[in-house]
């Protein structure tokens, strides 16, 4: 297998921790002097299976290398191992180990510090991850056997229904791109969107970029799709939801209060009534509008997002055999099954679980049809850029990897050490040049 880049220096994870006050609540609560850090070792943060991973921890105190000792766990990517101690800080440093037995990741994670064994522990934290042969990691099951039968049919449910895209000119922040509010039918929820493009462009003459959500309910991004306009694409930000875009925030409250709360369960006993099964029809929906436009140059098509966006690039990829190139950062949607391995499963965490923890037959079976590792083997893409945190608690890197390594087309993946759920500035430019690069820009 190819061999991960390593783009970017290891850094400390560290945490700033308040302590309590008793003052009037406008008043900031006073910032604590302890900090503590934790790291990997090794700077690529890359060990294999059976090898001792050497965790470093730091703990100062007003600046200064603290004394005394520190709590520590290791974990298995969320899940409890046997790693749990006490180490006495020398200099405000400790080194701890642990190991693992299969291809994975484990976190070490500070819990609390002493100035003195006698004392009682003062609250900090801080997490640092390492991967253990992440690029053996597999699939925790095997997509269904009527995997491509069942989303063939769903697709011919779509295309029964015209492609009318309704588009209402709206103001650019950029004088040098024109936008516009979008709609389109699709099968339940509408396409909802903002397109935006070049002033001037001629036909045939732009990639197309297609920018989708994390989790969440909210309007479209004008803004998003406007920058990337401005970039030279044909771009079009949908929300997730098909909701109406503009409105006052007080509307996407109601809606997530409301018909949308807990959306990601919402039909999870049935593959037919999932709500991902929707949210995945919009985004064909989306390259239909896209791909029938004049300016859409017939050679490039970008699906970009991270969390739930990443979780929908992939799809888009494994679903439309028109996406030539997606970026998916810290990808939720992976691996549902993982509990079936012992593997801890990300968000949207589908699969219900019955009182003693064992998952729920039906919910278990309709998540194979919405796992974004399933999809991901069936990209006819020409390249895709993954990213993904090693402290990663929402979207384990553990099931990020699982999905990558189920790829078979170009792919490169950004192993962001010390962030967990989020997209750091070097993980985004990552993604964005590897999309410029893609459609030669």
């Amino acid at each position: 297998m190819e061999a991960m880049p390593r783009l970017m220096p290891l850094l400390l994870a560290s945490f700033v921790f308040a302590t309590a006050s008793a003052q009037s609540p406008k008043q900031t609560a006073p910032v604590s002097p302890i900090k503590a850090a934790a790291r990997a070792e090794r700077a690529d943060a890359t060990y294999k299976v059976g090898e001792k991973v050497t965790f470093s921890l730091s703990v100062t105190d007003q600046g200064k290398p603290a004394s005394g000792s520190i709590d520590w766990i290791i974990v298995k990517d969320g899940l409890p191992t046997a790693f749990k101690g006490r180490a006495q800080l020398v200099d405000g440093k400790a080194s701890v180990q642990g190991s693992l037995d299969e291809p994975g990741f484990l976190q070490v994670r500070i819990l609390g510090y002493r100035a003195r064994d006698d004392l009682k522990p003062v609250s900090v934290s801080a997490m640092g991850g390492a991967a253990v042969d992440p690029l053996k990691i597999p699939v925790s099951s095997q997509a269904p056997a009527d995997f491509d039968a069942f989303w063939a049919a769903r697709k011919a449910e779509l295309a029964k229904v015209a492609v009318a895209p309704v588009l209402t000119p709206v103001k650019s922040a950029i004088p040098e791109v024109e936008a516009f509010d979008l709609q389109a039918p699709c099968v339940g929820a509408p396409v909802s969107g903002y397109l935006a493009r070049p002033k001037g462009a001629a036909d045939k003459s732009l990639p197309v970029i297609l920018t989708v959500h994390g989790a969440g309910v909210r309007g479209s991004s004008l803004g998003g799709a406007v920058s990337w306009a401005a970039k030279g694409f044909l771009a079009m930000d949908i929300n997730a939801h098909g909701l109406p875009n503009g409105r006052p925030e007080a509307y996407y409250a109601e809606q997530n209060a409301g018909a949308l709360a807990s959306y990601r369960y919402q039909g999870r006993e049935s593959r037919e009534k999932s709500y991902f099964t929707g949210m995945f029809l919009r985004l064909v929906r989306a390259l239909d509008v896209l791909v029938a436009r004049p300016e859409w140059n017939g050679r490039h098509v970008v699906v970009y997002g991270s969390s739930q966006g990443g979780y929908q690039a992939i799809v888009a990829s494994g679903l439309d055999p028109r996406v030539t190139f997606y970026a998916a950062g810290v990808s939720a949607g992976c691996d549902h099954t993982g509990m079936l391995v012992n593997r801890i499963a990300g968000w949207p965490k589908f699969v219900a679980l019955d009182p003693s923890g064992k998952p729920e037959p039906a919910s278990l079976e309709t998540s194979r049809y919405i796992d974004a590792v399933n999809f991901a083997s069936r990209s006819k893409a020409a390249g895709c850029a993954l990213t993904v945190g090693f402290i990663d608690t929402t979207c384990p890197p553990t099931s990020v990897y699982a999905a990558y390594n189920n790829i078979n087309v170009p792919k490169s993946i950004y192993d962001d050490i010390p962030s967990g759920h989020s997209q750091s500035k070097d993980a985004s430019a990552f993604m964005q040049a590897a999309v410029m690069k893609h459609v030669g820009k």
